[in-house]
């Protein structure tokens, strides 16, 4: 090096985490997938691992997000169209998920193991970009609420069944593909929607909506599923952004929300000007007709939490190994590996439990059992892993040191995205107040959910007497003040339930430390065995 030269030679640096199989490399997710009857889907979900875990997708998520959307109101001529502009890398995300179906494939191939098998891909595309994720999960949910309404949904199933995507602003009816968005929360109201203000005046065979969504997701969308008042009451319709004569609908977008994270995805608020709607199932049976789909969508908010937890671990594991700090691997470190290992259980434990549900959603319709355990166990699942998600990433950003905190990598990214899974379709209280209301509801088939993670639980430390507890603490009349613990406890109970289907040893390890023992807040504030710390690491990053 030249005297007054810069220093420029870089090393003791990581190489980048890209170009790699992101299902092969994960054991864990391998393995719950097989277990959870989904093993034939293997090859075609490494497919999908390899692509999307290639330098070329990675750096699609990462100009996603530097170069959000905009809002253009107007065009050159001053016509209203309020259109949202995006980058091309997001409708590249947007392709490639709907090639492989994630928007569409538990209706178009349903049977079998559909759920779990794109509960994987749906896993591995959060690890590299969440946002456009969104619509994504709207459109895949919103055929659920369509079965309110045969021929309307054999209108639009053409369309939004197949595995093409079409940005093109025009009538859907027109389209190769479609997406669906959603507007229920107004300003006054939030969760209330009962408080919705907008009304619905009919007018022949649709309605003339006026009024505003304080929060309209994925407002680029071909249609939206919109609540709003009718003469009988809250209604769900179905507004699209062209009318039947092909003009520009009135959904007047005032502005996109300047979101936390999320970047790549818009969301906004508008206002309806007498916009034109078909009702979707009966009026007054607007919230019965939308819960349809919000079961799949808080499905989809605990999988991708999940897989942003497993890119955190990946991302710090990978890091660990290459890092050299004072004469070792940073990875062979006493105190990195124990904080590694147990962050490592932790993910094991959240992908056996989110596959483990999607398995309920395969089997529910011919299964009472699993019926039963998938109504339960949603707003559970949901709670516990979408909650645990922005705490697990900040430890991974520590485990990166300053590079985890900088913008140039995925994880600052990461942070910012998690917390918006358990904010969206229901914060923690409302995922309680949700089990308490099955528990009061649907006694029986609680009880008996509990009686079958314990009876498939068998022997796993203290199980028994933590099922024991949530019975008795979910069954007390002023149950709610206790409900976040409780639902808390059956989350970890179910997990390590689901874990011992997949790896029993670590299922064990998962409730000596999460359930038996009184743990610590922090990664690595429990004793592990070197051997047990060296099973996790291996099968954390292969």
């Amino acid at each position: 090096m030249s005297p007054g030269r810069p220093n420029t030679e870089v090393f003791n640096q990581s190489l980048p985490f890209c170009d790699i199989n992101l299902f092969t490399c994960d054991v864990p997710l391998v393995e719950a997938v097989a277990a959870n009857g989904a093993r034939d889907y293997a090859e075609e979900v490494s497919l999908f691992g390899r692509l999307w875990g290639s330098a070329a997708m990675a750096e699609r998520g990462r100009l996603a997000n530097e170069n959000p959307p905009k809002l253009k109101i107007f065009d050159a001529r001053g016509l209203r169209r309020d259109e949202v502009e995006f980058h091309p890398a997001y409708h590249e995300l947007m392709a490639h998920s709907a090639h492989a179906g994630l928007h569409n494939s538990t209706w178009t191939a349903a049977g079998g193991a559909a759920e779990v098998a794109r509960a994987a891909k749906f896993f591995i595309a959060a690890q590299v970009e969440t946002g456009h994720l969104c619509p994504i999960t709207m459109t895949r949910a919103s055929v659920a609420a369509l079965a309110s309404d045969e021929a309307l949904r054999a209108q639009i199933m053409p369309v939004l069944g197949t595995r093409t995507y079409d940005s093109a602003f025009a009538p859907w009816w027109t389209k190769r593909g479609m997406t669906v968005g959603m507007g229920m929360t107004e300003k006054q109201g939030g969760t209330d929607v009962r408080a919705n203000t907008t009304r619905a005046v009919r007018e022949g065979d649709s309605y003339r909506i006026t009024g505003h969504k304080w929060f309209m997701s994925a407002p680029m969308s071909d249609a939206f599923l919109v609540l709003a008042q009718a003469e009988g009451g809250l209604t769900c319709f179905v507004m699209p952004r062209f009318c039947p004569d092909g003009t520009v609908n009135a959904l007047h977008f005032q502005r996109l929300k300047d979101k936390l994270g999320n970047r790549s995805n818009a969301s906004s608020e508008v206002e309806f000007e007498k916009a034109y709607a078909l009702r979707l199932g009966e009026e007054g049976r607007g919230i019965a007709t939308i819960i349809q789909m919000v079961s799949l969508t808080r499905q989809d908010c605990a999988i991708a939490s999940a897989g942003l937890m497993r890119s955190g671990l990946a991302h710090a594991l990978h890091h660990a190994r290459h890092r050299n700090v004072f004469g070792k691997h940073l990875a062979d470190q006493p105190l990195m590996r124990s904080v590694l290992a147990d962050m490592a259980l932790h993910v094991e434990a959240t992908t056996a439990l989110v596959m483990r549900l999607c398995r309920a959603f395969d089997r529910a319709p011919d299964d009472p059992v699993e019926s039963a355990y998938m109504r339960l166990m949603t707003p559970v699942v949901k709670y516990w892993v979408c909650k645990s998600a922005p705490a697990f990433l900040y430890e991974a950003m520590e485990c990166l040191g300053g590079n985890g905190y900088v913008e140039e990598g995925i994880l600052a990214r990461h942070y910012r995205e998690a917390p918006v899974n358990a904010i969206w379709e229901g914060s923690g209280n409302v995922m309680c107040l949700d089990v308490l209301r099955v528990v009061s509801r649907k006694r029986d088939a609680a009880a008996a959910t509990l009686a079958h993670l314990a009876q498939e639980g068998g022997d796993l430390p203290d199980l028994k007497a933590t099922l024991s507890a949530v019975a008795a603490a979910l069954g007390q009349p002023d149950a709610e003040g206790g409900a976040r613990n409780a639902v808390e406890s059956l989350a970890l109970a179910a997990a390590a339930v689901a874990l011992k289907a997949v790896h029993p040893a670590h299922a064990a390890l998962f409730a000596q430390t999460r359930l038996a023992q009184r743990r610590g807040l922090m990664y690595g504030a429990v004793d592990l065995h070197p051997g047990d710390i060296q099973g996790l690491l291996a099968r954390a990053l292969s």
